[in-house]
């Protein structure tokens, strides 16, 4: 074959492929190199992130000078944010779906994804759909929208620089997972009162009070026969770290009314200077399961945790651990009861 006869073959698959070309972007209107372009590396600019799930679960977070938090203004923990707006700066094009597998993958995308609004100077700027992960969990299959080229017509695969797993553990619309756990965090100078009460066991009442630069301690209204400084201190240093566990994922809504109308074993009341007061009302967690105390009998509530209702109505669990030294007064003050009250009833 003449070498001139192969160039012009040549020349016309080239003309063919790029006709293709022509009409495949004609067609779609979105060009590859903006539809691959997941990142944000300006993260200081993001100022909102939406995140929703397709359990229809939603969380709206929002940048209010420089600290992020819940659209209703509540507190989240910000090291879950910088997590997720490291992997907006570092996400990256790993491959393309090969094509026996792009309708499976478009169809598990149609029906289980996870929708990310991205934000930039209070505009909108992207929208991450993120799917299911590939096969061997190196990269996750997504789709872009932007307002340029809308919606891209086939996922892609991602991954981040630096990182080999999944990138939609990042991102989580559950309210739940985005509560701050801190409950207390005081200083002496904070804290102005501080009134334990067991409905069950009075002998076990406390309150403590701080006029000025004094403090004063009562048990049931009645002065404390006498009163070490330096363990009072120690026992109001206690709210400088007090934490609960985890959220209710345990209660349906019937048992959380139920546990917010029963009666708790404690009552626990904390005023600040600031003229804020926490209330909290404490409660056991009953078992579901077989469990034995170390005497052998059977137990009917968790002795390691219990449960309570933060400010804002949510029932929380805690730990016996942490709450014990801030309701247990015979620690500190000895005289006030000397077994220490029952904490835990009888089985």
């Amino acid at each position: 074959m003449k070498k001139s006869t192969v160039l012009v073959i040549a020349l016309g698959a080239l003309a063919i492929l790029g006709f293709f070309a022509i009409v495949l972007i004609r067609d779609s209107g979105k060009s590859d190199a903006e539809l691959l372009d997941f990142a944000i590396k300006d993260t200081l600019s993001i100022d909102k992130i939406i995140v929703t799930d397709h359990f229809g679960m939603k969380m709206e977070l929002v940048k209010t000078q420089g600290v992020w938090e819940t659209a209703k203004g509540d507190c989240v923990p910000q090291p879950q944010v910088q997590i997720m707006l490291q992997a907006i700066a570092t996400i990256r094009f790993k491959g393309y779906v090969p094509l026996p597998s792009q309708k499976n993958v478009i169809n598990r995308m149609a029906a289980q994804n996870i929708k990310v609004e991205i934000y930039q100077n209070g505009e909108w700027s992207k929208t991450w759909y993120i799917g299911s992960a590939t096969s061997d969990h190196l990269g996750q299959y997504m789709l872009l929208e932007t307002a340029n080229e809308g919606k891209s017509d086939l996922p892609v695969v991602m991954t981040l620089n630096g990182f080999s797993g999944v990138i939609e553990s990042r991102f989580y619309a559950d309210p739940r997972k985005w509560v701050c756990s801190e409950i207390f965090n005081l200083g002496l100078d904070e804290i102005k009162m501080v009134d334990v009460k067991f409905d069950l066991d009075p002998t076990s009442n406390f309150k403590i009070t701080k006029n000025g630069t004094n403090f004063t301690a009562t048990q049931n209204g009645v002065p404390f026969p006498s009163l070490d400084t330096n363990m009072l201190f120690r026992y109001l240093l206690n709210y400088k770290k007090i934490h609960f566990n985890i959220a209710n994922y345990v209660l349906d809504p019937e048992q959380v009314d139920s546990l917010r109308k029963s009666k708790p074993f404690c009552r626990l009341t904390v005023s600040e200077q600031s003229g804020k007061v926490t209330k909290l009302p404490l409660h056991y967690v009953g078992l579901d399961y077989y469990m034995l105390s170390p005497s052998g009998d059977t137990l009917k509530y968790d002795v390691d945790n219990l449960w309570t209702f933060l400010p804002n109505g949510e029932p929380v669990q805690c730990q016996f651990y942490v709450f014990s030294p801030i309701i247990l007064g015979h620690i500190y003050f000895p005289f006030m009861n000397q077994n220490g009250p029952s904490v835990m009833p009888k089985n």
